[in-house]
């Protein structure tokens, strides 16, 4: 059972691990090299897409825009482009066409560095690209982005959890393990008295016995 536990526990925790590392924002330093359009079969709900342009109607063929962009050891990078509306992850992204002529614009301009923020993973075989959510311009491909919200949301997070396993454990020693103690002692009296009834009546058996043999 125990063992059982770690192994529900090791996977809770690996859920909600791959969940926040998918939601929160990411940064990547890279070079804006052009944006594209592309018309795709989008399934309706899937995690893999976000909401197509505010304002437009729900279709479940579509066109959705991509950032392409280079990193500083020049692999290719690329990033789907879309509204988040209200919906999940909440970063109530409504500004995909305004950041589609920002990416345009910085793509024009020669060893100039931005800094993308986005959200999501990049898995080819699956063509699941990340979101992007920003774009900043940096000094350059050396330029240090703090993720100053993924440490400040974590740590409340963490201080959180802490407080609420705090709380559920001295609940537990003040009114569980009470009320489990008392549980133990009436099952140990029952088990008493059914000990003691037990062996009164194989007492009372024994004389029956005795009688009926005289």
């Amino acid at each position: 059972m125990k063992r059982l536990k770690w192994i529900v526990i090791t996977i809770i925790t690996l859920i909600v691990a791959l969940f926040f590392q998918y939601s929160l924002p990411k940064h990547d330093i890279v070079q804006i090299v052009g944006t594209d359009v592309k018309r795709m079969d989008v399934d309706s709900g899937s995690w893999r897409w976000a909401a197509q342009d505010s304002g437009t109607n729900v279709t479940n063929t579509r066109d959705v825009r991509f950032i392409n962009a280079a990193r500083p050891n020049g692999k290719p990078r690329v990033y789907r482009n879309e509204d988040t509306n209200w919906g999940w992850p909440p970063y109530f992204k409504f500004d995909s066409g305004d950041l589609n002529a920002e990416a345009q614009a910085y793509a024009k301009q020669d060893d100039f560095w931005v800094s993308v923020t986005y959200y999501g993973w990049r898995i080819t075989f699956l063509s699941i690209f990340p979101n992007a959510v920003g774009m900043k311009p940096v000094s350059g491909p050396d330029a240090t982005i703090i993720p100053w919200f993924n440490i400040v949301f974590l740590t409340l997070l963490t201080a959180l959890a802490v407080y609420i396993f705090l709380k559920i454990r001295q609940f537990k020693r003040k009114r569980v393990d009470p009320v489990l103690e008392d549980v133990g002692e009436a099952w140990d009296s029952v088990e008493d008295t059914a000990s003691e009834a037990k062996d009164s009546a194989v007492g009372w058996w024994k004389k029956l016995l005795k009688w009926i043999r005289r």
